[in-house]
């Protein structure tokens, strides 16, 4: 990024919006590893989640068969156990007779559960999803029945839930409108489920938009009522130099939120996450484009979203690296998972200092 790329790409945004400058760093390479190829089970590979376990292991899921539309798509996991250098084998997670099922979203809960949310397509679009949760009280080896969270059709999961300063959860999903498999419908809403750990309810905030669409929010908590989400915009995939990530706030608790707005950073119509870490940083990932799925980029912010002062290019090519997720372990370490072209899903590891070298 030079300075006149900048200066286009981010100064009109930054009047709009407060996070302000954003410097490249130059790279130094963070390596990336193969956890899942083409080979199995079945070509396609698509959005992946990661959840480090209470004993340590690192649990991936995804959904995978012979293609995003096509029938037999289905749940899978794959383990690395603590110490250990090689990922298992996968295992199927979650399996729908006669239907598709998609977005898993792996999540380790403070109360020893394992969660597994994903969707249910019950039509031939994502606009008739439902979402699911299975839960694991054995650490991910085995899960229970399904359960319906949404019985509504067109709601979806993507991004990992948050533990509120309260001790009850926060799980970030979308509402999904249309029937145009490449375009992501205006209509399309944010929202956030408030799950009561005492009554065990599932409750949702009110519902954003924004004036493509908007998707996939990925959120912190900065205080007791403070809460700030970064979203994935709608629209179509041509090419296009209004492709901007969106930004919500809300300021009760995470149960209204601001209408969505143009962010500094570029969207090409494609997921990004929000991570806060141990000792209050945020680290953002995306692809620094307006319209392809390349140059996947880790921000970091260390005043709480107001400036992002930093940039890592982790991977740049063609293939398209897609649906970024990101955790940060007991001790430190920051993982991403990634897909690659599709039919690949990829590890990164890294430490915080990592992003400044």
């Amino acid at each position: 990024m030079n300075t006149f790329r900048l200066w286009l790409n981010v100064l009109m945004p930054l009047m709009l919006f407060s996070p302000a400058f954003i410097v490249e760093v130059a790279a130094a390479e963070i390596p990336i590893q193969q956890v899942v190829g083409p080979e199995i089970p079945g070509k396609y590979k698509h959005p992946a989640s990661i959840t480090e376990l209470d004993n340590g292991d690192l649990l991936v899921v995804y959904f995978g068969g012979d293609g995003e539309y096509q029938p037999g798509t289905a749940i899978y996991g794959v383990r690395l156990a603590k110490g250990e250098s090689k990922w298992s084998e996968p295992v199927m997670l979650a399996n729908t007779p006669e239907r598709m099922d998609g977005n898993a979203v792996i999540w380790q809960t403070p109360h020893q559960d394992v969660w597994l949310l994903y969707v249910t397509r019950y039509g031939k679009e994502w606009s008739t999803a439902r979402i699911k949760l299975k839960i694991s009280t054995d650490g991910g080896r085995t899960f229970s029945d399904s359960m319906l969270v949404t019985e509504e059709i067109g709601y979806m999961v993507r991004n990992k839930p948050i533990v509120k300063r309260d001790g009850n959860y926060l799980i970030p999903i979308y509402h999904e409108y249309g029937t145009d498999t490449e375009v992501s419908d205006g209509r399309n809403t944010g929202l956030f489920l408030h799950y009561d750990v005492e009554e065990r309810t599932f409750t949702k905030s009110q519902e954003f938009g924004y004036r493509k669409g908007v998707e996939q929010p990925a959120v912190v908590q900065l205080s007791d009522e403070h809460f700030i989400a970064y979203c994935r915009r709608g629209g179509d995939y041509n090419e296009t130099d209004d492709g901007w990530m969106v930004f919500t706030e809300s300021h009760d608790g995470g149960w209204t939120w601001t209408p969505g707005t143009d962010s500094p950073f570029p969207n090409p119509n494609s997921a990004i996450d929000l991570t806060q870490l141990a000792n209050g940083h945020l680290l953002l990932i995306y692809n620094d484009h307006m319209f392809k799925r390349r140059k996947l980029t880790v921000a970091r912010s260390t005043d709480g979203g107001k400036t992002f002062p930093n940039l890592k290019v982790l991977l740049d090519d063609d293939a398209g690296m897609a649906y970024p997720y990101m955790i940060q372990a007991k001790n430190g370490d920051i993982h991403v998972i990634f897909t690659y072209n599709r039919v690949k899903v990829m590890h990164a590891v890294f430490q915080e200092d990592d992003l400044l070298k």
